[in-house]
């Protein structure tokens, strides 16, 4: 990311610097972003003293009244949580500009409910990134508004390209459903290692060493998943044997109606509507 990059990396504005905006942050940071180029906004003071301890050159501010008033970001990176964001967002209406673009990271808000609070003119994208970006192993999903132009997307997809893998869409229906499997889908994975442990507990393993090999085995599997290339059922089925102790607990896990299967989807479906009502 260089002056020759379309939107400057020297123009980053990012409103908010939690999880995954530190997430963000870091990204850039090991991309080579110089850090005296890079303006932060966050309310907390001990986030705001921790980004100033470890990066001195990056201004960390309380709010959007202590930008200066010349700065004109090219891309205004909102990653603040989707509850509190429409107090939030009205305080950089005076970005707006054909210049400048705004991305957008919370679950559920629409672009048109950022358009509403910027003014018809701002250029916005949405996009839903999840919480493997803290390993540079996420994934996004990015969503362009109207008036949005090819070189402010592509200034999107090098920032977002920083913590993951990028996938646009020109669909934004689509978003919710996409917040339902991959942006809440790395807790689904957490919860079935979580249980996992539970269950080796139950059969008469020590605690810890059902820890292990339930953290090992997901993880593990997981690389196998990417390194193999193969779909996740076939996968499935080299590791079941006719007659074997998989197959014994798979017939368990894919019962119907009461199996993964069925709660999966009623899962997911349950994160798609909350993400629907957020948007209200």
């Amino acid at each position: 990311m260089d002056a020759s990059d379309g939107a400057r990396a020297d123009s980053i504005l990012l409103v908010g610097c939690g999880r995954m905006g530190q997430a963000l942050l870091n990204g850039w940071l090991d991309r080579g972003v110089d850090p005296s180029t890079l303006s932060v906004i966050e309310p907390e003071v001990a986030i705001r003293d921790r980004v100033a301890a470890r990066h001195p050159d990056i201004r960390a501010l309380e709010s959007a009244a202590a930008l200066d008033p010349d700065v004109q970001p090219g891309v205004v990176v909102l990653a603040v949580k989707p509850q509190v964001m429409d107090p939030v967002v009205g305080s950089y209406r005076r970005l707006v500009r054909p210049e400048s673009v705004f991305l957008s990271i919370a679950a559920g808000r629409t672009i048109a409910s950022f358009q509403r609070l910027l003014g018809e003119a701002a250029r916005v994208v949405r996009a839903m990134p999840n919480t493997p970006a803290a390993v540079h192993r996420g994934i996004t999903v990015a969503c362009a508004g109207p008036g949005v132009s090819s070189e402010q997307r592509r200034a999107c997809t090098r920032l977002l390209e920083a913590v993951g893998s990028v996938v646009w869409t020109d669909d934004e229906s689509l978003m919710d459903a996409v917040t339902a499997v991959s942006g809440s889908g790395p807790a689904y994975v957490f919860l079935l290692a979580e249980t996992l442990a539970e269950a080796g507990v139950a059969a008469g393993l020590p605690a810890e060493l059902a820890a292990r090999l339930a953290r090992e085995t997901v993880t593990g599997a997981a690389a196998l998943l990417a390194a193999e290339g193969a779909s996740p059922a076939a996968l499935r089925r080299g590791v079941m044997s006719p007659g074997g102790t998989t197959e014994a607990a798979l017939r368990v896990l894919m019962a119907e109606p009461d199996g993964l299967a069925a709660l999966m989807r009623e899962a997911v479906d349950a994160a798609k509507e909350r993400s629907r009502a957020l948007a209200s």
